[in-house]
C-alpha cells in the first residue's frame, strides 16, 4: 500500500489501537496502561509532523474505500484538516499526561483511557474525513464513545447529564443524517471540494437546499452550543477536568465549529449560501450566542459552570467569522479554532488544579489563592487575559481579524458585538484574577498558606506541566503570531490557497 494511502488510515489507529490493547489490560497493571497512552499519543503527534512536512512539499494523502454503491469512505488530508489534526494531536498529548495525574489512584481508569483514546479516534476521523458519509460516521462515533466519559463519576447528577448530553447530540446528529441523506438524494454523493458542489442546484432547488442548510446547522450547531442548542455543555460540567478540557478544546464542540466550516465552505460553497440568503441569519445567531454566553457567565459563582458559558460564547466567535464570508473574517475564524482550544484547554487544566489540591469549586474560594498555587494561577492569569482579547495573547489575534473581517464587509455591528464580548469577558475573568493575586486570603487559605511552608510542591508534575505548556502554547500563538508556522500563518494560507485562491 502507498505510503500517502497509509498515513492518513494511521492517524486515526494510532489512538484506536492504544483504545483496544486497554481493554486488555487489567486495571492495577498502571504502568502498562501509561505506557500505551503515551506511545500512542506520541505517535499521532509525529504523523501529524510528517504530512505537515508532506503537504509543505506538494503531496497529497488520501485513503478511499467503497462503502456501498457509489458511497466512498474517504479519508483525505487538506489545509483545514491538518490545522484541526494538529490541534487535537498536540492537546490530546497534553490531556492524557495530565488525565494520568488526575486518575491516580481513582477507580475505572481502564474505562476511562478506553472511550479517552476513543474520542479522540473519532476527532481525528472527523478532521481527515473527505465526505459527508465519512464525517457523519465519526461524528455519531464521537457521541457515542464521549458519553461514557461524561458519566464517568457514576453518580445520579453525572448520569442526569449523561442523558441530557445524549437527547441533545443524538438528536443532532439524526438531523445531520437528514441532510446527508437528502442531499444524496439530490446531487449524489458529496465529497468536500474548495467552493462546494452545490451550486448547480440553486436555481431549481433553492428551497430543498435552504432546507437541508438548517437541518445540517441544527445537526452541527448542538455540538457547537449555538443557543438554544446549548443546554448540555453547561450539565456537563459534572465529568472530571480532563473531559472538560477534552470536550471544550479539542473534541465535541470543535468537532461541530468544524462540522460548520465543511459545510459552508466546502459543501454548499460560500457563494452558494449566500445566494440562499442563509449566511446572514447565521451571523446574527452567532452574536446573539455570543452575548448570551457572556452574559450567563458573568452570573455563575461556579467555576467549570462559568469556564462553560464562556465557551458557549467563545465558539460562535468561529460561526461569526464563517459567517461574515469574506477572507479576512475566515482567517479570524479559523485561527480562533486553534487560538480557542489552547487557552480554554488551560482554563480547565486550572480548574481542574484548583479542585484537585485545594477543594475550590467557586469564584468566591479564590481569595488568595495565587500565592498557593502560583504556577496554575499565572497559566489561569494568561489564558483569561488571551480569552479577554488583551495583547499580545491568542485571543487578541483571532478579535482582530473578527473585527477586520466584518470591517471589510461594512457589517459594523458586529464589531459592536465583539466589542461587548470583550467587555463581558473582562467583566468575569478580571474579578476571578484579582481575587487571586491581590485579596487577603480567606482563614481557610490562610492555614493552607501555613501548610505549605513545608516545602510540598504546587501539585504533582503532571498536573502544573501541562497546564503552564498550554499557556505558553496559547501565549506564544499571539506574540509569534507573524511565524508562517503560527497558527495565523497557517489560517491565512489556508484561505489565500484554498478559500479565497
Amino acid at each position: 500500500m502507498n505510503w500517502k494511502i497509509l498515513i492518513p488510515i494511521l492517524l486515526p489507529l494510532t489512538s484506536f489501537i492504544p483504545a483496544l490493547l486497554i481493554l486488555m489490560i487489567r486495571e492495577e497493571q498502571k504502568t502498562l496502561r501509561t505506557t500505551v497512552n503515551m506511545i500512542g499519543a506520541i505517535a499521532k503527534l509525529v504523523l501529524v509532523g510528517v504530512i505537515a512536512y508532506g503537504v509543505y512539499q506538494g503531496l497529497e494523502f488520501e485513503a478511499r474505500f467503497p462503502l456501498v454503491g457509489d458511497l466512498d469512505f474517504i479519508l483525505r488530508v487538506d489545509g483545514v484538516s491538518l490545522l484541526f489534526a494538529a490541534l487535537s494531536a498536540a492537546l490530546w498529548l497534553l490531556t492524557t499526561i495530565y488525565a494520568i495525574g488526575y486518575l491516580e489512584g481513582s477507580a475505572y481508569r481502564k474505562r476511562f483511557f478506553c472511550f479517552f483514546s476513543l474520542c479522540v479516534t473519532a476527532t481525528m476521523g472527523i478532521s481527515l474525513a473527505g465526505n459527508l458519509i465519512t464525517l457523519l460516521i465519526f461524528y455519531e462515533m464521537l457521541t457515542l464513545v464521549t458519553y461514557p466519559l461524561v458519566v464517568h463519576r457514576g453518580t445520579e447528577k453525572a448520569l442526569r447529564a449523561g442523558r441530557v448530553y445524549l437527547v441533545y447530540t443524538l438528536s443532532g446528529g439524526t438531523l445531520f443524517l437528514m441532510g446527508t441523506a437528502w442531499i444524496h438524494v439530490l446531487a449524489g454523493p458529496v465529497e468536500f471540494v474548495r467552493g462546494g458542489s452545490l451550486g448547480p442546484y440553486v436555481l431549481d432547488h433553492q428551497t430543498q437546499l435552504t432546507a437541508i442548510f438548517i437541518l445540517m446547522m441544527i445537526g452541527f450547531g448542538v455540538k457547537c452550543a449555538l443557543v438554544p442548542l446549548h443546554g448540555w455543555l453547561p450539565k456537563a460540567m459534572v465529568a472530571p477536568a480532563p473531559v472538560s478540557a477534552l470536550l471544550h478544546a479539542v473534541a465535541v464542540v470543535k468537532a461541530g465549529a468544524f462540522g460548520i466550516v465543511r459545510l459552508i465552505y466546502n459543501v454548499f460553497g460560500t457563494d452558494t449560501a449566500e445566494a440562499l440568503g442563509v449566511l446572514q441569519p447565521l451571523a446574527y445567531l452567532a452574536s446573539f450566542t455570543i452575548l448570551y454566553g457572556s452574559l450567563r457567565a458573568l452570573f455563575q459563582v461556579d467555576i467549570k459552570k462559568r469556564l462553560a458559558y464562556s465557551t458557549i460564547s467563545q465558539l460562535s466567535y468561529i460561526v461569526l467569522g464563517l459567517s461574515i464570508w469574506g477572507p479576512i473574517g475566515t482567517v479570524g475564524a479559523l485561527v480562533h479554532l486553534v487560538h480557542q482550544g489552547m487557552m480554554k484547554i488551560t482554563l480547565f487544566f486550572c480548574a481542574g488544579n484548583l479542585a484537585e489540591e485545594l477543594d475550590i469549586h467557586r469564584v468566591d474560594q479564590l481569595n488568595g489563592v495565587g500565592r498557593r498555587m502560583p504556577w496554575t494561577m499565572i497559566a489561569f492569569s494568561v489564558a483569561a487575559l488571551g480569552m479577554i482579547g488583551v495583547p499580545p495573547g491568542a485571543g487578541f489575534i483571532s478579535k482582530w481579524y473578527l473585527g477586520a473581517g466584518a470591517a471589510s464587509a461594512r457589517d459594523y455591528g458586529f464589531i459592536a458585538v465583539l466589542c461587548a464580548s470583550s467587555l463581558l469577558n473582562a467583566a468575569y475573568f478580571l474579578p476571578m484574577i484579582h481575587a487571586a493575586w491581590f485579596r487577603p486570603p480567606s482563614d481557610h487559605m490562610q492555614q493552607v498558606l501555613e501548610n505549605h511552608k513545608t516545602g510540598r510542591p504546587e501539585i504533582s508534575p503532571l498536573l502544573l506541566w501541562p497546564t503552564v505548556v498550554t499557556a505558553i502554547m496559547s501565549l506564544s500563538a499571539g506574540v509569534f503570531a507573524a511565524s508562517p508556522i503560527s497558527p495565523l500563518g497557517a489560517a491565512r494560507m489556508i484561505v489565500e490557497r484554498v478559500y479565497f485562491p
